[in-house]
């Protein structure tokens, strides 16, 4: 699946949930899927600077495909960056840093959280884009 197409789905999910309390399960149930991230990764180097919670990202690169393991403290941001892994994770590096995110807005997100959780999720934005730069230079 593309980039895209993974993010239509997201929002078509959204679509399906009448009110915010709705959707706010439905992040915190997604957080309880998220890949976890190894111990090992927990690390300072791998925190998101800019959270109000703790956020740990990792990445790694396997058939020119980036992957994401990621982690957090705090039940809703977890369900965020589940999200946002689900959309960016088995994708090529250029792909991620071409990839618009306009689908937080459609699906409402931004503008249900606090000003705190929305620093938060444009920071995690940024990283998972970081490491996709990184992976691209490694490419070139």
């Amino acid at each position: 699946m593309t980039i895209q197409e993974v993010q239509n789905e997201i929002i078509e999910e959204f679509s399906m949930f009448e009110d915010w309390e709705e959707r706010y399960q439905y992040m915190i149930d997604l957080g309880k899927t998220l890949p976890l991230i190894d111990e090992k990764y927990k690390t300072e180097d791998n925190i998101i600077k800019g959270c109000q919670s703790k956020v740990w990202v990792h990445a790694d690169m396997n058939d020119d495909k980036v992957r994401f393991t990621a982690d957090s403290d705090a039940i809703i941001t977890k369900g965020i960056i589940a999200i946002l892994i689900r959309a960016f994770s088995n994708q090529h590096p250029n792909d991620i840093i071409e990839a618009n995110t306009d689908f937080i807005d459609k699906i409402g997100l931004k503008e249900h959280l606090s000003p705190t959780r929305a620093n938060g999720l444009v920071s995690m934005i940024k990283q998972i884009k970081l490491y996709a730069i990184a992976y691209q230079t490694q490419l070139n």
